[in-house]
């Protein structure tokens, strides 16, 4: 009887670190975007850095000596690199950049929710979540009748899909909430 429960409890535990890992990566291929507020520093270089600029509807940022960077579709680790690279050009001899996301492009809910509108991303938001945020739902929604619109590629592509109260929720996504005829 011990044996079967050691098995079980080593799956769990197995099935709860992959589930982490892909939460981690998630979070590390995230790119930018439009309405994303970030900072930038330079280590020993203070009056180089930036905090709290929010990235621009031209997908760039402006910073000090370099003068306009584009850093929309780019994961905080490629900034870096290209930050590095531009200080490395007559700038700086050995430039160490920090690039922080101080707070995610806002999410958006329309359709049978009782306060439609955009509202700030939080990390693990799911279509529930986001539905109490916007008020809950109004008499008339359905509660299974829910698409939601990502943006999925460079080009900005964007894909819906139907989801469920439990789906993801990403920052810039676009959720709406149908009217239910029953």
């Amino acid at each position: 009887m011990k044996l079967p429960q050691k098995i079980i409890q080593f799956a769990l535990l197995l099935l709860s670190g992959i589930c982490l890992s892909t939460s981690a990566q998630e979070i590390d291929n995230y790119q930018l975007s439009v309405d994303d507020k970030i900072s930038v520093s330079v280590f020993n270089e203070p009056e180089l850095g930036i905090e709290n600029v929010k990235i621009s509807t031209s997908g760039s940022i402006s910073m000090p000596l370099i003068g306009q960077v584009k850093v929309k579709d780019l994961t905080v680790q490629q900034l870096e690199q290209v930050l590095i690279q531009k200080y490395l050009k007559g700038y700086l001899k050995k430039p160490n950049v920090t690039v922080t996301i101080i707070e995610y492009r806002p999410f958006y809910i329309d359709g049978e929710v009782k306060n439609p509108g955009s509202y700030p991303y939080r990390k693990g938001l799911t279509i529930q979540k986001a539905v109490t945020l916007a008020g809950g739902f109004t008499e008339r929604a359905s509660k299974t009748a829910i698409s939601i619109k990502s943006e999925t590629d460079k080009n900005n592509t964007v894909s819906t899909s139907s989801a469920r109260l439990t789906s993801k929720v990403k920052p810039g996504d676009i959720i709406t909430v149908s009217e239910s005829f029953f």
